[in-house]
């Protein structure tokens, strides 16, 4: 077996433990197995890439990947669970530039790519990293609060999208040497700014209820961006890895529309999710009936099926681990207890599975909402903590802003109680019909401290 062949063949190893890594990301039980292995897939390509291409700057080579490790290591563990979205979303920014970025120095380096295929393919791979670099950070900015999480709309965006979306084609065609333009490389700098700019205008009108549409999405562009950089370097595993991340982000994204019943076009072009259309005089006019930690302790105690409902509101608030202590308590006592996760509850896919994670809860206890959907009319409490918009019964309303989208059916159960600070809408923006029906107790406050009064609570029942 000749060199090459032997490269070729560690390339294909490493591909195949990506696909393996893939498909243990699919369960929360496997996810952290899938994820080491996806990492040693990674690090067996870049050996087998550093030897190929006979780069002897070992020394460079290894203090890049120490330094890369040690960044990343501290980051992943100083990051709080409230911002991981929005680590995710830089991560998806960070793969988009560096797959422009090699997309960009094989263009300077060889100007004999201006009218091939491979030229076609830079510029598709410049296009798309551009585009996942400035749009990943817009959603960072978003998420991190640095700028309003509400849609930013202007009058005629989309044909000014549409229009800037024709130069930048217009430029890259100009950067290949067509219109008889000979200054190919200032026509190459304009196409990379046009990129970079339309990123942005793609992410702005898309507000805080999309956010793990976009996530997914821009998730699946630094896939297909990595992939088109390996046609360009002609690296094999990066073009499958690439593959790989591109098609599993397009399926999630599409999970994810599904789970709001809206269609990918409607999150891009339709400027929903956020609060700046709501009328706030007619939040919380309705009576409701409220409880405290003793109350609710009694109503969670005494039965024999609780399910729990994590929201935003419990990242926020860091309550996981009270809430775990709750879930334990209450298995103690003989209550059977399970989690029910929507699809789109937090601000990325998983969000709430990780979360839980952290918090040690045993991943059989988790179901999603096609899984628990038919036991609510069977269950005998609900603690709701930190949902909204996926537990409100307004989405059965043809005339409501989230008609038709797929929630909880938490309403059906005996009793409900809810864990909010308020009665404030959630993304969507909208009152929530559940706070006001006669089976649900308002349980005000805090999460973490009223968590912690209910495990208290608990404890001290008899």
């Amino acid at each position: 077996m000749n060199a090459e062949m032997f490269i070729e063949l560690v390339y294909l190893v490493s591909a195949t433990l990506f696909v393996v890594g893939l498909k243990q990301l699919q369960s929360p039980a496997t996810a952290r197995r899938g994820n080491a292995i996806a990492a040693l897939a990674m690090l067996v390509a870049i050996i087998a890439t550093v030897v190929d291409q006979q780069i002897v700057a070992w020394t460079g080579v290894l203090v890049g990947v120490a330094i890369g490790s040690l960044v990343g290591g501290f980051s992943a563990y100083m990051v709080q669970m409230t911002a991981m979205p929005q680590m995710v979303g830089l991560f998806n920014g960070s793969g988009g530039a560096a797959s422009a970025l090699v997309s960009v120095e094989e263009f300077l380096s060889n100007p004999a790519v201006v009218g091939g295929s491979t030229g076609v393919t830079i510029l598709l791979g410049t296009l798309i990293g551009g585009v996942t670099f400035s749009g990943s950070f817009v959603a960072f900015a978003k998420l991190q609060e640095l700028m309003t999480g509400n849609p930013i709309t202007f009058r005629g965006q989309n044909v000014v999208n549409g229009l800037l979306a024709v130069l930048t084609v217009g430029a890259g065609a100009a950067a290949l040497g067509a219109f008889g333009v000979q200054d190919t490389l200032t026509a190459f700098y304009v196409f990379v700014a046009l990129s970079l700019v339309l990123g942005v205008l793609l992410v702005i009108p898309i507000g805080g209820a999309d956010m793990p549409v976009v996530i997914s999405l821009l998730n699946s562009y630094s896939g297909i961006a990595g992939s088109a950089a390996g046609f360009v370097i002609g690296n094999m595993v990066l073009i499958i890895s690439g593959a790989l991340v591109g098609a599993s982000g397009l399926i999630l994204t599409q999970l994810m529309c599904k789970g709001m019943n809206r269609s990918l076009a409607n999150v891009a072009f339709g400027g929903f999710g956020g609060t700046a259309h709501v009328d706030k005089k007619q939040i919380g006019k309705r009576p409701v009936r409220s409880t405290d930690a003793e109350g609710a302790a009694a109503e969670l105690g005494y039965v024999n099926s609780v399910v729990i409902v994590p929201g935003y509101g419990l990242a926020v608030a860091q309550a996981q681990h009270e809430l775990r202590k709750v879930g334990d308590l209450l298995e103690a006592r003989g209550v059977t207890v399970k989690y029910a996760i929507h699809p789109v509850a937090g601000r990325m896919p998983g969000h709430m599975n990780v979360l839980l994670a952290e918090a040690d809860v045993s991943y059989d206890k988790l179901f999603d909402l096609e899984q628990i959907n038919d036991d609510f009319d069977k269950t005998d409490a609900v603690l709701i903590v930190g949902a909204n918009d996926v537990v409100n019964p307004a989405a059965r309303d043809p005339n409501s802003v989230i008609a038709g989208m797929p929630i909880l059916d938490v309403d059906k159960a005996r009793r409900v109680i809810v864990m909010k600070r308020s009665l404030a809408p959630g993304f969507a923006g909208i009152d929530n019909d559940l706070f006001y029906m006669d089976n649900t107790l308002m349980f005000f406050g805090d999460a973490k401290g009223s968590m912690a009064d209910l495990v208290k609570a608990v404890r001290e029942l008899a």
